[in-house]
């Protein structure tokens, strides 16, 4: 069956382990995503952590699958190959996974670059699943889904980044300053760093890119949040137009910025 799911892609990018409790499926795994990189003609090898934390034995299935990014941000994933896919180049340790109650296994994958690999990147996901339930009704329910995103770069892959403008527009429900980065090279990108920021009435503050991926081709909208002064500070309010200067980077590249942004 093939089988397209969204999820939002913030779930999929958090920092520490990932934990997913559904219909009986509670299970961790760390990392959350893979960010490595490969030279053609080598074998990669990496491991994933899984975490049973239920008191009941889990059984898992577990597959590859491509994904996109939606206009929202979202992740679509299929079972289908996508153009020039390289999951075939990928091998995983087993189909089914076996894990006992409040229990951990480590579980291996591959990606075997051909030696003739282009530059570029690599990217699919790894999905665990828990095992399908026969329904009364003759229907099959899947029990829980979780992917983790993996990123290889290939060779001299890397991507270039154009600041195409800054404005402000609505996230989630707030009116934030964005930067629209275009990436034309041929792997993603995270934008890091901060900039000070000047508010119409005076006040000063720090403004932090989101990690949001721009992958190579893409022209996304990355949006910078206040910082709070500290830990227990509420986030602080904007007053717009905000004047922006300073630097963000994704090593090796710089993006100055130097602007003022205003509601339309």
């Amino acid at each position: 069956m093939n089988l397209s799911v969204r999820i939002a892609f913030a779930l999929l990018a958090l920092a520490g382990a990932l934990p997913v409790a559904a219909q009986g499926f509670a299970v961790q795994v760390s990392p959350p995503r893979f960010e490595e990189f490969a030279k053609p003609g080598t074998v990669h090898r990496n491991v994933i952590e899984v975490t049973n934390s239920s008191d009941a034995e889990g059984r898992f299935r577990l597959k590859t699958a491509d994904w996109t990014l939606s206009p929202d941000g979202s992740v679509v994933f299929s079972d289908a190959l996508a153009a020039g896919s390289c999951r075939p180049w990928v091998a995983i340790e087993a189909a089914n996974l076996v894990v006992a109650p409040n229990a951990r296994r480590r579980f291996r994958f591959e990606v075997a670059v051909p030696a003739d690999a282009a530059d570029g990147q690599c990217r699919f996901a790894l999905v665990i699943e828990g095992e399908p339930e026969l329904k009364p009704d003759g229907s099959i329910q899947v029990n829980g889904r979780i992917a983790i995103i993996v990123y290889l770069t290939i060779g001299n892959g890397a991507p270039v980044l154009t600041l195409v403008e800054t404005r402000v527009q609505p996230v989630q429900g707030r009116d934030l300053p964005v930067v629209r980065i275009r990436n034309t090279g041929n792997a993603h990108a995270r934008l890091a760093g901060f900039l000070d920021a000047i508010g119409a009435d005076g006040r000063r503050l720090t403004l932090l890119p989101s990690a949001d991926p721009i992958l190579p081709g893409a022209t996304r909208d990355i949006p910078l949040v206040p910082v709070a002064e500290t830990a227990n500070a509420p986030e602080p309010m904007l007053s717009f137009p905000l004047r922006l200067k300073g630097r963000l980077e994704s090593p090796p590249l710089r993006l100055d910025i130097d602007s003022e942004v205003a509601k339309q």
